[in-house]
């Protein structure tokens, strides 16, 4: 095997480190996909987070390791336990959190791709041996996608081919009606300032039973923040929902988001995850933009307010700030109206 990029034949085996989150690990599986399709026979180890593997764990032709970061210490000597006497042709270093780096180190690999150095942080640069392709201006599931055009493998469209569990399908049947289109409101991102008010969720969800005879669902976590966001937004509304926040599993949300007609959801994973199952997605954006971390398949339906918060709280244009930029401003995602999500509904509809 090669020490050189691109590789001239297929490698016999290849790790793939990406721990979390939701969101890129989604888009970490498109490359999977890619490298499956091109090279069957290649074995491919994916080393990832306890969260992210509840999510993954349908998928039955990877090998994982699940690393529990909140372990503590001893999870390291855990996975170097795990991976004694392994060696692998490539390693794939698609996480550049110093967490992720550290355990890289632990992970005996000719080939160690990483990042380029514009989006390299904590030393990410020092645990690898090759880059993927510098771009300035890219949406981020075509920066996972070009791990595997460095590899020689000619990509331009992700597929992600995500398994849905029987148990998961029968855990939507018993919850959620089939006789009405469904929107899905996953209404919370990990970052609170990412999030809309429960009213306005509220208000949309009331426009679609009302104007567009669709059944709303709530989708999310256990935390509190979600819990609390479905319950007002459930208070809100002068019709019927049905609120599955904190009730439903990973597996059980991907069936969720698989089965709905349209999801509305801020820049968050189940976005990108109904993304990867084919759902269309009113992407809710303006602490972030919608053209590097947007659903990919439903960028032209997203209400994206990131150039007007842009000039409103930084006095410039979107285009002069550094690829990547967060508006986090309290009240940045009120610059999204109403009218402008039920018009993406009524146009979906």
């Amino acid at each position: 095997m090669s020490n050189y990029l691109p590789l001239k034949m297929a490698p016999e085996n290849i790790c793939i480190l990406r721990l979390s989150a939701l969101g890129d690990v989604s888009h970490t599986l498109a490359v999977v996909r890619a490298i499956q399709k091109a090279w069957p026979d290649t074995k491919i180890t994916w080393i990832c987070g306890k969260l992210e593997y509840k999510l993954l764990s349908s998928i039955v032709d990877i090998n994982f390791i699940v690393f529990d970061k909140r372990a503590g210490w001893k999870e390291y000597f855990k996975l170097r336990r795990k991976l004694s006497g392994q060696r692998f042709d490539v390693l794939l270093q698609m996480q550049v959190a110093a967490r992720a780096n550290i355990v890289s180190a632990l992970i005996k690999a000719k080939i160690r791709l990483g990042w380029d150095k514009a989006r390299s942080r904590d030393f990410h640069q020092c645990f690898i041996n090759h880059t993927i392709k510098q771009s300035r201006q890219q949406h981020q599931l075509q920066g996972f996608l070009a791990f595997a055009r460095a590899l020689g493998i000619g990509v331009e469209q992700p597929e992600w081919n995500w398994p849905i569990t029987t148990a998961a399908r029968e855990f939507v049947a018993k919850h959620v009606p089939d006789n009405k289109p469904v929107l899905l409101i996953s209404p919370c991102s990990s970052h609170s300032l990412r999030n809309w008010s429960a009213k306005k969720y509220a208000e949309v969800a009331d426009y679609a039973v009302n104007k567009l005879g669709m059944q709303v669902v709530l989708s999310g976590g256990l935390s509190e923040l979600e819990k609390n966001m479905g319950e007002e937004i459930q208070h809100c509304m002068s019709t019927t929902v049905v609120n599955l926040i904190g009730k439903d599993t990973l597996q059980q949300s991907v069936a969720l988001l698989h089965s709905a007609d349209i999801v509305i959801s801020p820049d968050s994973g189940p976005a990108h995850i109904a993304d990867a199952v084919g759902t269309p997605v009113i992407g809710l954006y303006a602490c972030t933009w919608s053209k590097r971390s947007g659903p990919y398949n439903s960028l032209d339906i997203c209400v994206d307010k990131f150039e007007q918060a842009a000039e409103k709280y930084l006095h410039k244009a979107a285009n002069e700030l550094r690829w990547g930029t967060k508006i986090e401003q309290a009240d940045v995602m009120e610059l999204i109206e109403v009218n402008e999500v039920c018009q993406r509904l009524d146009r979906l509809v």
